[in-house]
């Protein structure tokens, strides 16, 4: 019998030959190959008539349709929370990921390649010395950062970047341990490279997140270009994956494609486009937030094993305005998102609410929003969004990371030359 990775290959031939008929004749989305919206009758967001929707500007993809009731297009909700906005520092440098510290100081990263300590006060420590070099060009540089599950007690922290490498670059994650004054990261060790070298500067992904099992999950963007796009679909490439590895970087043997001919054994998912922004809810189920092409940003509900589509099933369309290639909304073997928004949010960074400063917000999910320069809330019910509120769209600034304190207050970091470190606070 075939092995898993040889089916999955074998799938995937047939499933672009098969879209190649059906890009001559159909748009994406078109009847060809999808599966009838359980919501038609009620417009392109698939909401119900009594619950207007929050988004209302006209879909980049007009004629596509969601594959259920409320996949896109939730009803607009209002936060009763009374908040207020904190500058706690400025003066960073595109920071790319903010990770709260026991005692209320903060790590944040800065894309050119600096790692610092934000103190609780704003005061921005000095760059702490050990990094490795990045590549900083276009998408590219020192990106996500995570503390050990342990840091109390071993001061490890994770670090994810661009890696200069012969050939172009890819993603790698390091790890190492953080020096009694923060000063330096001593013991630094390269954990996990991704294959293959791309010369390129889009689509890293790279948020870390670790996992209630204690592994850690590392997500891949496909690197976009027409010419490598199609590894998102290809078990011997960490393009357009999620994968799961212990904290020592060695990987875990139950993960789906261990032992399987010509698979990457660090692979959890795949079919995924650029990942970045992923957590785990309360109940210890696993969500990422992910940049479609125009009108297709994705909320997916990640699960072991499974295929998320990129490139050959897609909502939204190219940048260009040309459809997907071979590409339609629906098609066998391949999940769905629980959400996609067109047009689109660009998230990056995701944080479920568990803290008490903010009992409305309670089992929320935060994602922050690029594009539309916003913090998004969303309710959910199981499996399904039920509301979406938009906030800090008056501060005008590129929401990259957010973040949950142990105070309970929510930190953000802004996408900006002279970007900004923000505190949520309770109105007192």
């Amino acid at each position: 019998m075939p092995d898993r990775a040889s089916s999955i290959a074998s799938s995937i031939a047939l499933l672009a030959l098969a879209g190649l008929a059906a890009a001559c004749n159909s748009r994406p989305g078109n009847a060809d190959g999808e599966m009838p919206s359980r919501a038609s009758a009620d417009g392109a967001g698939g909401t119900d008539a009594a619950c207007p929707p929050l988004e209302t500007r006209q879909p980049e993809a007009p004629d596509q349709r969601p594959a259920f009731r409320g996949q896109t297009r939730a009803c607009g909700i209002t936060s009763d929370a009374a908040f207020d906005v904190v500058v706690v520092a400025k003066g960073l440098e595109r920071p790319w990921a903010v990770e709260p510290l026991p005692g209320g100081d903060l790590l944040v990263t800065e894309k050119p390649g600096r790692m610092r300590v934000v103190s609780a006060a704003g005061r921005l420590g000095q760059p702490i010395r050990g990094v490795p070099a990045v590549d900083a060009r276009g998408q590219g540089g020192l990106l996500d950062v995570a503390l050990s599950p342990a840091f109390e007690s071993d001061r490890t922290i994770f670090w994810s970047y661009s890696e200069p490498r012969q050939g172009g670059n890819a993603t790698s994650v390091a790890r190492g341990t953080l020096s009694e004054d923060r000063g330096r990261l001593d013991q630094v060790k390269v954990i996990f490279r991704a294959l293959p070298v791309y010369d390129g500067d889009n689509h890293y992904g790279s948020r870390l997140v670790f996992g209630p099992d204690g592994m850690l999950y590392i997500t891949l963007g496909e690197r976009s270009d027409l010419a490598i796009r199609p590894q998102a679909q290809q078990l011997d490439s960490h393009m357009g994956k999620i994968v799961r590895i212990q904290p020592d970087g060695s990987v875990p043997d139950d993960n789906p494609f261990v032992g399987q001919a010509g698979a990457r054994p660090e692979i959890w998912t795949l079919g995924h486009r650029n990942v970045q922004a992923a957590a785990f809810d309360p109940e210890g189920r696993f969500w990422e937030a992910e940049h479609g092409p125009k009108g297709g940003d994705e909320l997916n509900l990640v699960e072991k094993g499974k295929n998320y589509g990129w490139p050959l099933q897609a909502y939204g369309e190219e940048y260009s305005g040309q459809p997907i290639p071979n590409a339609t909304t629906v098609r066998e073997g391949m999940e769905q998102p629980v959400y996609y928004w067109d047009p689109v949010i660009a998230p990056s960074g995701a944080q479920f609410y568990t803290g008490d400063a903010f009992p409305e917000w309670r089992d929320n999910l935060f994602i922050g929003s690029l594009k539309d320069r916003m913090l998004v809330r969303l309710t959910l019910d199981g499996e399904r969004v039920t509301g979406e509120e938009h906030l800090l769209t008056d501060r005008k600034q590129r929401v990259r990371d957010v973040r949950q304190g142990p105070d309970g207050a929510l930190y953000v970091v802004t996408d900006e030359k002279n970007g900004q470190l923000w505190r949520i606070a309770a109105r007192r």
